[in-house]
């Protein structure tokens, strides 16, 4: 498990549906998914020539602020890790980086957040509570293993 100042959010989720809206496109699925903790509700876009989800599967999924296992901050334009040195990275099968575009409040304590990962999208929806140390603007990174 990552250290909480390096993590800003991490669940189980399990895939429900795969390309959820019918658009089929070459290399990338649409996933909705939902956590098994938290109860959020997931849409991501995997390229699934690197990373194969198909439905039912669980992951671990995980927004981090820094791959640096120390909690040192990232420059966030260029990845340029020290050789030999371990990182968040090294636990996960997929990584991608990206940046939070919009965080809405729906009421009731719900907040929608939406990120672009080079052109793939994610959009989280949960309780703010889970999500609070999400801020608009902010770059991070997604993080994901199969359990």
């Amino acid at each position: 498990m990552a250290s909480s100042r390096v993590t800003l959010f991490e669940d189980i989720f399990e895939v429900t549906t795969l390309n959820p809206d019918r658009k089929v496109f070459d290399r990338v699925n649409r996933i909705a998914a939902t956590g098994t903790t938290f109860e959020c509700d997931l849409l991501l876009d995997v390229n699934c020539e690197i990373y194969d989800l198909r439905e039912s599967d669980k992951i671990t999924f995980v927004l981090a602020s820094t791959l640096n296992l120390d909690g040192t901050p990232d420059d966030h334009f260029s990845y340029a890790p020290n050789p030999g040195e371990p990182t968040l990275a090294d636990n996960y099968e997929y990584v991608m980086h990206g940046r939070i575009f919009d965080v809405a409040y729906k009421g009731d304590g719900v907040i929608v957040i939406s990120a672009s990962f080079g052109g793939l999208l994610m959009r989280l929806t949960g309780d703010q509570r889970h999500l609070s140390q999400i801020q608009p603007d902010m770059r991070l990174y997604v993080l994901i293993k199969k359990d």
